[in-house]
């Protein structure tokens, strides 16, 4: 059974969450602190965290730094509504994905779940993963190409990594400097161009509608997001 551990000072929603979740054969723990979290994550295994920014002593950002000192599993934060600083500050910082208080409990289940699958899908360690398969998109990593309702694409190296890395991160909002840091290995000089040119030109391989894009979706103000509906 899959288990998430909860980081939040709302005691009354760390137990309604644990129960929410227990209807999905999902198990959570919870703590209200950060370094009660960090000493959790050290003592159990957990396929989750939900942290949120907001604890008294060590708050969700200082948290979600320890974490990803040791740990790639995903996060989800909790935020304040219209507080976008603290999204991108959290994604940049190695967050997978945000939802604003207050939340919708169904919103919040199909995101655990979809965060658990995406994990799952990508830390198998049978290590014979060659070619990873989507609705309409396999992506080959041994030839690095695609076979797409449009037909089969060999990529050129720069297209080619910023869609594998997309895709490994399915359903994790990226902003433009994680993107650009990990595909180009330099450090972000907030020039857009290259990346929006890129994913111009894989939209036109990759979608029957470029215009409505089905696999990179655009989250405006902060980057992109390989859909997780796919």
């Amino acid at each position: 059974m899959n288990k998430v551990l909860i980081i939040d000072d709302d005691k009354e929603l760390c137990a309604l969450i644990k129960r929410s979740v227990l209807s999905e054969d999902i198990e959570a723990d919870f703590c209200n602190t950060g370094k009660e979290g960090l000493q959790k994550l050290k003592e159990k295994e957990y396929q989750l965290v939900i942290l949120d920014v907001m604890m008294p002593g060590m708050d969700g950002f200082e948290t979600l730094e320890e974490i990803r000192k040791e740990n790639s599993l995903p996060i989800l934060m909790f935020t304040s509504k219209n507080d976008s600083a603290s999204k991108v500050r959290g994604l940049r910082a190695g967050a997978d994905d945000y939802l604003t208080k207050p939340f919708d409990m169904d919103e919040l289940i199909a995101r655990i779940i979809s965060l658990i699958r995406r994990y799952t899908r990508f830390n198998q360690t049978d290590g014979m993963t060659q070619q990873l398969e989507f609705d309409g998109l396999k992506i080959d990593l041994e030839n690095r190409s695609i076979i797409t309702e449009n037909g089969t694409f060999e990529l050129p190296p720069k297209e080619f990594d910023l869609l594998l890395y997309c895709a490994k991160h399915q359903g994790k909002i990226l902003t433009k400097q994680q993107i650009y840091e990990e595909v180009w290995g330099e450090e972000y000089v907030y020039d857009d161009s290259n990346i929006m040119a890129i994913i111009s030109r894989l939209r036109k391989k990759l979608e029957v509608n470029p215009g409505n894009p089905k696999y990179i979706q655009t989250i405006k103000g902060i980057g992109y997001r390989f859909s997780k509906e796919v």
